[in-house]
C-alpha cells in the first residue's frame, strides 16, 4: 500500500516541526502487517526565513528520507493541487491519498462553491492516473480567523457541506472516497502554535483522524494509539 499525503501548510509543516505525516508514519509502522510506503514528489519543510520549502530540519532527524515524501505546500490549496495530482499519483503509483486542503483556498483564493468545484476536479484528475485510487478527505478545520470573521467562518462551514456532498456523489466501489471526521477535541488554542498550524498534540490528532477513518471504513492498519497522542515530546 502506497500512501500519498496531500495538503497545505498544515501538512508540509515548517522548520522544526514533527508534522502529522511523521506521526502517521510512526503509527503505520506499528500497525501495518504488510509492507507500505509513504510516497510523493516532495520531502522538505517550509523554511520561514527563506520563505520557501527548503528545510530538512525535522524535529526528529531520524525521520527516514523516504518516509518524508508528500505533495504539500505552504499557501497551496485545491486550486494548486488539482493540476498536480494526476502526475503525482502516476509517478508515485499511489494507492491512497490522504488529503487536508481548503483552508488556504477559502482564506485567499476561492469561495466555498469554487473551492468545492476544484475538489471535484482534483478527484477526477487523480482517477485518471489510477482508476482504483482511494482517498481520505479531511474537512476544513476553521482557524483563529474564523473567531472574528463571521463570513469566513460561514464559508468554512459551507465548504465542508459541499465537500461531504462531493464525497457522497463521487464515491464508487472501485475508487472509494472517505470523509474523515474533524478530530474530536481539536482546539486551535491548545493544539496549534499560532491558531492554525498544529503543534505536537494537534499533529497526533490529525494523524489519528486519517488512521481511524481508514481502519474503521476499510480495515486498513489499526486504531490510533491514544497513549501515543497523550505522551507527546516536549
Amino acid at each position: 500500500m502506497r500512501f500519498l499525503p496531500v495538503g497545505d501548510s498544515m501538512t508540509i509543516g515548517a522548520t522544526g516541526d514533527f508534522t502529522w505525516r511523521y506521526r502517521l508514519w510512526q503509527h503505520l509502522g506499528a500497525v501495518c502487517p504488510t509492507p507500505y510506503e509513504i510516497v510523493g514528489p516532495r520531502t522538505t519543510l517550509y523554511d520561514p526565513e527563506a520563505n520557501a520549502p527548503l528545510s530538512h530540519a525535522y524535529a526528529d532527524p531520524s525521520f527516514p528520507p523516504d518516509a518524508r515524501r508528500h505533495l504539500a505546500g505552504w499557501g497551496e490549496g485545491w486550486l494548486h493541487m488539482a493540476p498536480e495530482i494526476a502526475d503525482a499519483v502516476r509517478e508515485a503509483e499511489a494507492d491512497v491519498l490522504l488529503v487536508s486542503l481548503g483552508l488556504i483556498d477559502l482564506g485567499f483564493y476561492t469561495d466555498a462553491e469554487q473551492t468545492a468545484a476544484n475538489a471535484r476536479t482534483f478527484i477526477t484528475a487523480a482517477r485518471t492516473a489510477n482508476p482504483h485510487i482511494r482517498m481520505v478527505l479531511l474537512p476544513v478545520i476553521p482557524n483563529v480567523r474564523a473567531e472574528s470573521d463571521a463570513p469566513f467562518a460561514a464559508s468554512c462551514a459551507r465548504f465542508n457541506e459541499l465537500l461531504a456532498k462531493a464525497v457522497a456523489d463521487l464515491d464508487t466501489p472501485s475508487s472509494p472516497l472517505l470523509l474523515a471526521s474533524r478530530p474530536p477535541g481539536y482546539d486551535i488554542h491548545t493544539d496549534t502554535y499560532d491558531g492554525t498550524h498544529p503543534g505536537p498534540t494537534g499533529e497526533h490528532l490529525l494523524a489519528a483522524a486519517f488512521a481511524d477513518a481508514m481502519h474503521q471504513a476499510w480495515g486498513l492498519g489499526g486504531p490510533y494509539a491514544r497513549q501515543r497522542a497523550a505522551s507527546v515530546p516536549a
